[in-house]
């Protein structure tokens, strides 16, 4: 579930720097989030139901890897692309919080920042291939 606190942060924009024009989560994000309402929880399904709720945004899951302290309250972290309001795609993040129980999306923020050039990283190669 969207929290306040989580629709009023401010987010960041594909390549990590905040963007304090767009105070609330993206329609695509809160889109995204509310298709994983029904997540019922643990490691194993997480990869899976990131997977489906990109596919159904016209998006899909890049990779997912484990947090390792990168951001607060969260095990699994799932890199996605999916498109925003033009016909750019952007990078996104699925968070499987500590509990393992619920999911969260997030844009990109100055902690995450790697990842997202990681990840254009990987889109770059892909398409090369």
């Amino acid at each position: 579930m969207i929290s306040t606190e989580m629709a009023a942060r401010p987010q960041a924009s594909t390549l990590g720097g905040i963007d304090h024009t767009e105070p609330m989560l993206p329609m695509e994000l809160l889109e995204l989030e509310l298709s994983l309402e029904g997540y019922a929880g643990g490691d194993a399904g997480f990869c899976e139901a990131v997977r489906q709720a990109a596919q159904r945004s016209g998006g899909e899951l890049l990779f997912d890897l484990p947090a390792a302290g990168l951001v607060e309250d969260c095990r699994r972290i799932a890199v996605l692309r999916i498109p925003d309001d033009g016909s750019e795609m952007r990078v996104v993040l699925a968070l499987l919080d500590y509990a393992g129980t619920e999911i969260r999306m997030q844009a990109p923020d100055e902690e995450t920042a790697h990842l997202v050039r990681f990840a254009e990283a990987f889109i770059e190669l892909l398409e090369r291939i």
